[in-house]
């Protein structure tokens, strides 16, 4: 049996992020300079794992093990230290992928808060794939059949699932590069 299960889109998924990025914003204070709600649950429609992805953004990277701190100390479980998967195209030095993950505290909504550093690749990757999936709703769904059908593989860890998408996400992102250099796309204020 597969260790992933895909939802049906929740309207309250936006809210919940909300309520999610305030605790985010007391803990993290002015360590953090801005927390957006990435991944499938901020696609409207979109059916994901019931599980929020929201991307923390610091200045720099001295600070992701400051933001780390102050979550453990407010009961937030850190993980290993960890890079997201360079994207063909795009640099391939190691700093640009750099991330710290932490979960949610115990019996809380299920949240993984990525740490990531303004203006690396990663950091831009998550939000311009979010705002291109937004703008394009069949490629949105197209990914959404992808993630269902790939949910009933024989995955006995969510990492394993990941992997699998990684390749597919990249798809889509290739083309958001050149969608976001034809309309002038660029990083927004956060929401």
């Amino acid at each position: 049996m597969s260790a992933i299960t895909i939802v049906r889109p929740d309207a309250s998924w936006a809210a919940q992020f909300d309520k999610t990025a305030r605790v985010v914003h007391d803990i993290l204070g002015d360590t953090v300079v801005r927390v957006d709600h990435i991944g499938s649950t901020a696609v409207p429609g979109l059916a994901a794992k019931d599980v929020l992805d929201i991307q923390a953004t610091v200045v720099a990277e001295s600070d992701l093990e400051d933001a780390v701190q102050l979550l453990v100390a407010a009961d937030w479980e850190a993980r290993p230290p960890r890079r997201d998967h360079p994207v063909p195209g795009l640099p391939q030095d190691e700093f640009q992928w750099v991330k710290r993950l932490v979960i949610e505290p115990m019996y809380r909504r299920r949240v993984n808060l990525h740490l990531r550093v303004a203006g690396r690749a990663n950091q831009r990757y998550a939000l311009l794939f979010l705002d291109y999936l937004r703008a394009h709703p069949d490629t949105a769904a197209a990914y959404g059949e992808f993630k269902r059908r790939a949910a009933t593989l024989p995955f006995e860890s969510t990492d394993e699932y990941a992997d699998l998408k990684d390749p597919v996400c990249d798809l889509i992102y290739l083309p958001a590069e050149e969608w976001a250099a034809r309309t002038g796309w660029t990083v927004q204020a956060s929401s």
